[in-house]
């Protein structure tokens, strides 16, 4: 059960109180009967709900896969004019409590989930879990294979502890798939530096059990299917331990 001025809100409608005027103005109803109470409690999975006769969609929570381009900021908001951030892309969302689970460079491409489910992006998240991360990246210069297996040890970035073990699968002389299991900052950049090497171009390809769908491109989305939720949360619980 939900207070009806928080499912209207919660569903896209307004603000509490914007939402409050729409229900104190008679224009909600609730299975029928018309509701002036914004504390009148509803049973979100049951009860039909509208305003001035079109149905409310509500759901309580959203996943969303996204191709993040280039130039778009891994944020809900971003103060600096002008910077366009992940959650503005998904144009058909009904809530408006969306964020990015992790965050990539603003010149970093790929594999996004945008979700409100504080908890599942908590535990794909946590450093304690070590989740899996592949990305593919192109260098400036050839990688070669004294100096990926250099890097698959473990290397000092400059912060307290060297990076944990990961592993490079070479598919050319300047292009490799990388997967690495922390997300500390600029991570994989830095990493390639201390073998004096530039990356290029850099885009997530998958995170845990889940791919990028290769339909979709730079700064295409569509909801995750039942399957790929369940396959996350069902990670998480096991394989992600």
């Amino acid at each position: 059960m939900i207070r009806l001025d928080k499912y209207l809100s919660e569903a896209g409608k307004g603000t509490r109180t914007e939402v409050k005027k729409l229900i104190s103005g008679g224009r909600v109803w609730v299975s029928g009967s018309q509701v002036k109470d914004p504390a009148y409690k509803i049973d979100e999975d049951n009860d039909q709900v509208t305003i001035d006769g079109e149905d409310v969609r509500y759901l309580a929570m959203e996943y969303y896969m996204l191709n993040k381009p280039k130039g778009v900021v891994s944020a809900t908001r971003d103060s600096r004019k002008g910077n366009v951030c992940v959650t503005d892309l998904i144009h058909e969302r009904i809530r408006k409590d969306l964020f990015p689970v992790g965050r990539l460079d603003k010149d970093t491409e790929g594999l996004l989930i945008i979700t409100n489910d504080g908890e599942l992006a908590h535990r794909l998240l946590s450093p304690k879990k070590h989740v899996d991360k592949t990305y593919y990246a192109e260098l400036d210069k050839r990688l070669t294979g004294e100096a990926a297996s250099r890097l698959m040890e473990g290397v000092d970035i400059g912060d307290e502890k060297p990076t944990l073990p990961c592993v490079i699968s070479r598919l050319s002389d300047t292009t490799c798939f990388i997967t690495i299991r922390e997300g500390r900052y600029h991570e994989i950049k830095r990493m390639f530096k201390t073998e004096g090497l530039h990356v290029e171009e850099l885009r997530r390809i998958s995170m845990g059990p889940l791919a990028l769908d290769p339909s979709l491109g730079p700064g295409e989305y569509r909801p995750l299917t039942e399957e790929e939720i369940s396959m996350l949360k069902d990670f998480d619980r096991t394989d992600g331990e």
